[in-house]
């Protein structure tokens, strides 16, 4: 893996990309609702025919070609806005699909984008709200035509009855999009900087979840929440205030379409009381009046819209063009193999050094737990190679050299607080359902007795982040999740700090018996796993400082005695 950097693609060019993929259902959609618009446009000069020569000849079959006439131009403005709706609409929510799965794939891989500080939550908020807001650029222009096509059919139409009605629609719609487009700008920012709070109230709830359990525990919940107020506090405020800039756009937008009809309606009843047009025109150019507030108000909320579209694509570019921390090498591990750690620094690690031969059960015995969690942080490529100094070699290849992929198909981390997943202990074990080894594992892990206790078995349904399970019962989940993956190196940190001595010391004899001739090793202090390695380790001060038996360290090393006695 080398270090590599790369240009952000702003927000435009992502906009550019979802309407470039979505330009046959874009062009379907706005020949649809360009139809229906235009058949809507027709209904007022439809009636202003009728009532100019229909109502004169004052024939049934006069009135039978009106009825006929407005029964076509309603069928048509009914089919085509539910076709052209339901086109739009499915490349809309594809398309926003598509999104939340990318920026997902980019969220839970964080070795591999430097996402610039954004937490979970904020990931997770950009997923979903932002990748949905900047889809609707797919609904947005084909509307935004449409309605273009109904003002421009409304200014000829009008121009027909009188030059000067069409030249007030135009000149009244340049005037009226010029000012909302001026304050869409402030709209814009505002919403972006909205998005932002949002996302980070949405970050420290997800971090409070997470660390619920702890919080209580030591009575830091109430500060917890204090924290969390000041942010959700923020995010209301910045609410409050587009609630009233997306507000005095929507009152602004409406007045000025109120008085350009206005001005249309009074203009016809000028022109018609002097005979300038006739009644059927007046009848026409006062129901196009009223009429095109509607396009017209559609027509001036599209800034808005596309400002909004455009913050939320900046807002995922800030995760999908994160540059990489490092580029992944092409190269994948050999079968089986060792495990070296040389001179790696890290943290609180000064130079780690040792090996794990192939097919050895090694325990290290970590005097800090902090270089305990930065040890297996690097172990699961959870750090890049180019963050840290020394190397990583799988079967004497370094990490540096091999894909992310491959390394985490070969090399399995478990650490301590596994996530548990909404599903059952089943889907919980065998995520993918290929495991050869359910069975050993369930019973390696002491999952026995839980299975045992629900009449589904295994497939007991497990609630998310298994609230309905104990925390030894989670623990000895996730601990058979790890050995069901049966993969060439595995690597546990703490996995039986939960359950009672008697159930440890049978868990120590199942995996040392599970995993005979596989690659172990066991970052723990607990002393059946050390008891049950084939040589433990000693980690203090971030170096390795002892090698040797369990038994031989607890006759000759007291402080190694102090810190594994129980």
């Amino acid at each position: 893996m080398k270090t590599d950097t790369q240009r952000p693609r702003p927000g435009a060019a992502i906009l550019r990309t979802a309407l470039r993929r979505n330009i046959g259902a874009m062009i379907a959609g706005t020949v649809l609702m360009g139809l229906y618009q235009a058949a809507e446009t027709a209904f007022p000069i439809a009636l202003g025919l009728i009532v100019e020569h229909t109502m004169q000849d004052r024939s049934l079959g006069s009135l039978g070609v009106s009825i006929g006439s407005l029964a076509v131009i309603i069928t048509t403005v009914s089919l085509s806005w539910r076709f052209g709706m339901r086109v739009l609409q499915k490349a809309n929510t594809t398309e926003a699909h598509r999104w939340r799965v990318q920026v997902a794939a980019c969220g839970l891989q964080p070795v591999a984008r430097d996402v610039d500080g954004l937490k979970s939550g904020e990931i997770l908020t950009i997923a979903t709200e932002d990748a949905d807001q900047t889809a609707d650029i797919i609904e947005v222009v084909p509307l935004l035509v449409s309605s273009l096509v109904a003002v421009v059919v409304a200014a000829v139409a009008l121009s027909l009855a009188d030059i000067r009605l069409g030249l007030l629609v135009i000149v009244g719609t340049v005037g009226i999009l010029s000012i909302l487009a001026v304050m869409s700008r402030r709209i814009g920012s505002s919403t972006q900087e909205q998005q932002a709070k949002v996302a980070r109230a949405g970050a420290k709830v997800a971090d409070l979840i997470i660390g619920l359990r702890p919080l209580h525990g030591f009575g830091g919940n109430h500060a917890a929440f204090g924290s969390y107020r000041k942010v959700s506090t923020d995010a209301k405020r910045q609410a409050i205030t587009v609630a009233k800039v997306n507000g005095v756009y929507a009152g602004t937008a409406l007045a000025l379409n109120a008085v350009l009809a206005a001005a249309v309606s009074l203009t016809a009843g000028w022109l018609a009381f002097g005979g300038q047009i006739s009644i059927g025109e007046l009848v026409m150019a006062v129901g196009l009046a009223q009429f095109i507030m509607e396009p017209l108000k559609l027509f001036s909320e599209m800034p808005k819209y596309v400002m909004i579209a455009r913050a939320s694509a900046e807002r995922m570019a800030l995760v999908l063009s994160a540059p990489p921390v490092a580029t992944p090498g092409p190269e994948r591990p050999s079968p089986g193999g060792d495990l070296e750690i040389d001179g790696v620094r890290h943290g609180t690690l000064q130079g780690v050094k040792f090996q794990v031969a192939e097919g050895e059960f090694v325990a290290i015995a970590p005097y800090q737990p902090r270089a305990a969690a930065d040890l297996v942080a690097v172990l699961a490529v959870n750090v890049a190679p180019p963050a840290y100094e020394g190397a990583v070699r799988l079967g004497g290849q370094e990490l540096a050299d091999l894909s992310v992929e491959a390394v985490r198909e070969h090399l399995l981390v478990n650490p301590y607080d596994a996530e548990i997943f909404g599903g059952t202990l089943r889907t919980n074990i065998d995520p993918s359902g290929t495991s050869r080894t359910l069975p050993e594992a369930v019973e390696a892990s002491m999952l026995t007795d839980v299975v045992a206790l629900h009449r589904d078995g295994l497939d007991y349904a497990v609630r998310d982040r298994g609230a309905n399970l104990s925390g030894g019962q989670r623990q000895r989940l996730s601990l058979a999740r790890a050995l069901a993956a049966d993969t060439d190196i595995l690597v546990l940190h703490n996995p039986t700090t939960a359950v009672d001595a008697v159930t440890e010391q049978f868990i120590a004899r199942n995996i040392a018996k599970l995993r005979r001739g596989r690659t172990t090793l066991v970052i723990t202090s607990s002393p059946a796993l050390l008891d049950a390695a084939d040589r433990v380790l000693v980690l203090d001060e971030g170096v390795i400082t002892a090698e040797d038996t369990h038994r031989n360290l607890l006759a000759g090393d007291e402080a190694y005695c102090l810190a594994v006695a129980r």
